[in-house]
């Protein structure tokens, strides 16, 4: 039922901004599960961050940075690339790379880094590994993106819950992956790039 009708649907009240967050029982616990967020035209583009000094260029093109016998705990990360008014951005260019799992980066070959194309919905899917902390650093993962013919937004992955975030100087809360979630040994994890075009 509608205004008109004297009630508001749940949609209505997402729409106009007055949702709250729901309450649910599971397993006899009460958990508060947040609004689900929507993308809204003129979203804010994703932060830009430096490059830092561990970049190389001309990484293999690859969804999967991990390697079978790789330690460390094995990380999926989803989403989308997107413009400021929530369209997909097919075919955009992610080049992504990181330290392994001790913290170490290989600056001589492409351990832990690659890059890869959105698809036509502007979606993407990596394979790897949770980052170790670098000296000095909280966890991240670097990433550069790109639309087809568009400047390039550099910039890091955060971790929700790192210790080592409130002493980052370079951190930043705006960037931290959502949807963290670990089960069975393993962690997956969202982040939606929005690029200025």
């Amino acid at each position: 039922m509608g205004v008109a009708e004297g009630r508001l649907t749940r949609e209505e009240l997402v729409r106009l901004g007055l949702a709250l967050p729901i309450a649910v029982v599971v397993a006899g616990t009460e958990t508060t599960l947040a609004a689900t967020p929507a993308c809204a035209d003129d979203d804010e583009p994703t932060e830009e961050q430096t490059e830092g000094p561990y970049f190389t260029p001309r990484s293999p093109r690859r969804r999967v940075l991990r390697t079978p016998r790789m330690r460390g705990t094995p990380l999926l990360l989803t989403g989308r690339v997107l413009t400021t008014r929530c369209r997909p951005i097919s075919n955009a260019l992610l080049d992504f790379w990181q330290a392994d799992s001790a913290g170490v980066y290989d600056n001589r070959g492409y351990r832990l880094r690659g890059h890869q194309r959105t698809d036509a919905l502007g979606r993407y899917r990596l394979e790897t590994v949770v980052p170790g902390l670098y000296p000095g650093r909280t966890r991240h993962i670097h990433v550069k993106a790109q639309a087809p013919r568009q400047p390039v937004l550099t910039t890091q992955l955060y971790f929700r819950g790192e210790r080592g975030n409130a002493d980052d100087g370079i951190f930043d809360a705006a960037l931290l992956v959502r949807d963290l979630r670990k089960a069975n040994g393993r962690w997956s994890a969202r982040f939606d790039f929005v690029l200025d075009v």
